[in-house]
């Protein structure tokens, strides 16, 4: 594969992205492949139980090992960073994280936009998970292994329910 391509798509519901996150990990991705950013808000509201309990310490990162349907997800959310940038609080996980703290300057003084334009991701593009972030939504991405992953990601994840499905 010439170029690694990050292959991003925006979900409206937990659902939604822990079947994504799980049939990722079904074609052989890790954990640590697979980035997830969120607003503060939603990871309150989505994963409450898990952020204020124990349980995905022991039980859910077990689980995720097994293979437990949602475990995966709840896990890199426990585990995200919590990065406050201009007017959104944001939890990211995975790859995605070092990308955006690499992107600094654009990071901080265009909010998520720029470091999601640091992170690679076009301005245009940025934007539409820009507002659907702030809007509740919940953005996964996974850098494909190879050039026929591509394909084959971009298919998975808009057959679970994600919009804006692309390849960077």
């Amino acid at each position: 594969m010439s170029k690694s391509k990050l292959i991003t798509g925006l979900f409206t519901n937990r659902t939604a992205a822990e079947s994504a996150v799980d049939a990722i990990v079904k074609r052989g991705y890790l954990r640590d492949d697979i980035s997830v950013l969120m607003s503060d808000a939603t990871r309150s509201k989505e994963f409450a139980l898990q952020t204020r309990t124990h349980a995905v310490d022991g039980a859910g990162i077990g689980g995720a090992l097994g293979g437990a349907v949602g475990a995966v997800l709840a896990a890199l959310v426990a585990v995200g960073t919590t990065l406050f940038l201009p007017g959104l609080n944001l939890v990211i996980a995975g790859p995605i994280a070092a990308a955006l703290a690499g992107a600094g300057a654009g990071g901080a003084t265009g909010g998520l936009i720029g470091g999601l334009i640091g992170a690679g991701i076009p301005e245009h593009r940025a934007k539409v998970y820009d507002t659907g972030i702030r809007g509740g939504g919940i953005l996964l991405g996974v850098e494909a292994k190879t050039d026929e992953d591509v394909e084959k990601l971009e298919k998975l994840l808009e057959d679970v329910g994600a919009q804006y499905v692309r390849a960077e």
